[in-house]
Parts: C-alpha cells; sequence; structure tokens
C-alpha cells in the first residue's frame, strides 16, 4: 500500500495519510512537457504529532513585519526547545470566515460593515475562499446555498446585505458555527474575522464552550470590537480573549471610519504571517495541554512582538489516563 502526502493540522492533531488505490487519480501531467520538466507536487512527510503554528510578528508599532527567516524564530514547549520542521512565510491562499454581528444594535452600521468588507476584499489573495455569517439571535449564512465559500468579492458584499439588521445577539453561537465551517475548506491556513461588541444574550452555547472550540481549532481568529463606538452591553474583553486564545488579534478602532482600515490591515497581516512546524519531543499521547511559547530575534529589528497560540492539546491514546 502506498501514502500520499499528508494532511497537516494546527495545533497538535496528528499527521494524517490516506491510501491511494488503483481507482485514484493519477496527477495530471501535461503531454506536451518532457517526462523530466512536468513539476513534482509538493510532498509533507507524514511525521505523526506535526505541530503547527500560525504566526505573526509586529515591530514597536504594530505593523506586520514579513521576510524573516527559519534562524530568527525558537520555539519552546514546557520549557524545552524544539527544532524547527516547517517553515513557510509564503503568501499563500487562505480560507476566511467573516462572522457579522447583525442584531439591532448595528441598523445604522451596515455602510460600516461594506466599507470594511471592501477594505478587506482589496487586501486579499486573489484565491483566498471566503464565506460570510451574519447573526443576531439567528446564525445565517449569507451565500447561497450549495455554496460553501467563493472567491468573489461581489457575492460576499451582496451576501452582507442579505438580511435586514435587528434582533439579539447570538455571539458564541455564530463563533463556534464559523469554526465548525472552516473545517470543509481545502486550504491549510484557515482565518475567522469577528466584528462584534462582544456581548451575547442568545447562544446555546456558554461562553467557556466557544473559547475552549477556539483552543481546539486550526483557525487564527481576529475580532473587530465596536463596543467604544456607543454600543452598550458590549464585552471587549472577551474578544481579545477569543482572539488570544487562538493566536490571533483583537483590535479596537475608534472610530466607524477607522473600521475600514482594521480590515484592510488584518487581510495584509495574514499575508504576512509565518506557519511554523515541529514534532514534539514529548511524545506521550496523554491528552494533557502542551505550553508553547514562540520567540523572534531578527538582526535590525527591536522590540519584535510574537502574535501565537500558546498552547495545545496533545492527542490522547486510547489507553491514556
Amino acid at each position: 500500500m502506498r501514502w500520499s502526502a499528508c494532511t497537516l493540522i494546527v495545533a497538535g492533531v496528528l499527521c494524517l495519510g490516506w491510501p491511494l488505490t488503483a481507482d485514484t487519480p493519477a496527477p495530471h501531467q501535461d503531454p506536451q512537457l518532457p517526462q523530466a520538466e512536468v513539476p513534482a507536487p509538493p510532498i509533507f512527510r507524514a511525521e505523526s504529532n506535526l505541530v503547527v503554528l500560525h504566526v505573526n510578528v509586529f515591530d514597536g508599532r504594530s505593523d506586520a513585519v514579513p521576510d524573516l527567516p527559519q534562524s530568527a524564530f525558537q520555539v519552546i514547549e514546557d520549557d524545552t526547545p524544539q527544532a524547527i520542521s516547517l517553515f513557510n512565510n509564503e503568501d499563500v491562499p487562505v480560507a476566511v470566515g467573516l462572522v457579522i454581528d447583525n442584531s439591532g444594535s448595528m441598523i445604522t452600521r451596515r455602510g460600516m460593515v461594506l466599507a470594511g468588507t471592501r477594505a478587506f476584499a482589496q487586501a486579499s489573495h486573489e484565491e483566498d475562499e471566503l464565506f460570510t455569517i451574519v447573526f443576531n439571535e439567528n446564525i445565517r449564512f449569507g451565500l447561497p446555498e450549495p455554496m460553501s465559500f467563493t472567491r468573489s468579492r461581489g457575492l460576499i458584499e451582496a451576501s452582507l446585505r442579505r438580511y435586514p439588521a435587528g434582533g439579539m445577539t447570538a455571539l458564541h453561537d455564530a463563533v463556534v458555527e464559523g469554526l465548525e465551517h472552516l473545517q470543509e475548506s481545502r486550504h491549510q491556513k484557515r482565518v475567522l474575522v469577528v466584528l462584534s461588541d462582544g456581548g451575547d444574550n442568545a447562544s446555546q452555547h456558554s461562553e467557556e464552550n466557544m473559547l475552549e472550540r477556539a483552543a481546539r481549532s486550526n483557525a487564527l481568529i481576529y475580532t473587530v470590537s465596536i463596543e467604544q463606538l456607543g454600543v452598550r452591553g458590549g464585552n471587549r474583553s472577551l474578544l481579545r480573549k477569543l482572539a488570544e486564545r487562538s493566536g490571533g488579534v483583537a483590535y479596537r478602532p475608534d472610530t466607524e471610519a477607522d473600521v475600514a482600515q482594521t480590515f484592510g490591515e488584518i487581510a495584509r497581516n495574514i499575508r504576512r504571517g509565518y506557519s511554523i512546524g515541529y514534532v514534539p519531543t514529548n511524545t506521550s499521547q496523554d491528552g494533557r495541554f502542551r505550553r508553547v511559547k514562540v520567540t523572534v530575534r531578527a538582526a535590525g529589528y527591536k522590540n519584535l512582538h510574537v502574535s501565537a497560540r500558546d498552547g495545545y492539546l496533545a492527542p490522547r491514546h486510547a489507553d491514556a489516563r
């Protein structure tokens, strides 16, 4: 039996392979190219328990820092340095979910939402796959069925106009639904961008459950708080905690005009990030939380700040106690 390239999952989930059978189609080859010139598909080593971290690096002005070499990074798990075996700083396509508050507090803010969406689209990779969730007490996908993702910026904008604003707020449910939907994407890098005041008065999922899902997910979560824009009953600290739990960043624009700039900045920062992988020296499959810290040192830079998740849950062996 032969095994194909593995799928890499963030934060400690086992790297999986799948069997290739006689019915599995062979990679496409251009008959006009000589055999030696056919580009070889990328191959990943099927190393068990490969941990992949999506990392952003910011300078003292909070600008994302691109193009750092692998040698600038160090990964430490539970006080033990780890050898980096995967490093990627290329601008790769991303799966992105825009999770947008559509409750009563957003009735007069439709223009702000659309301006932010346009700014995000303009700064995104042309092959990014996007979807939208607009939520009040109901969780609604903006794209028409059966469409799960789209590359069309026009469709994304139309999806945010689809439902009128009003009603209560089910933020926790919307985030959980967005994380689950991202698992359907073929892209390795996955992101949620959440626009909300952080309040919730209608969810079935608890705050703790939402944060646990975020910690277990392979998605980065960027949050944009609108509590400071005159919205009552918000919870900005929850949005910050949600972003930090996933390795993302929490933003707090001061005005509605700043929201569009924030969305554009998020799209650019996604493209300037790094993917760093390692095989842990601790091979115990005990299901316990492993604390991870990523540090960076680079010539010519001072006060660099790293944004990455602070750990992962190790896989649990069936016999582990």
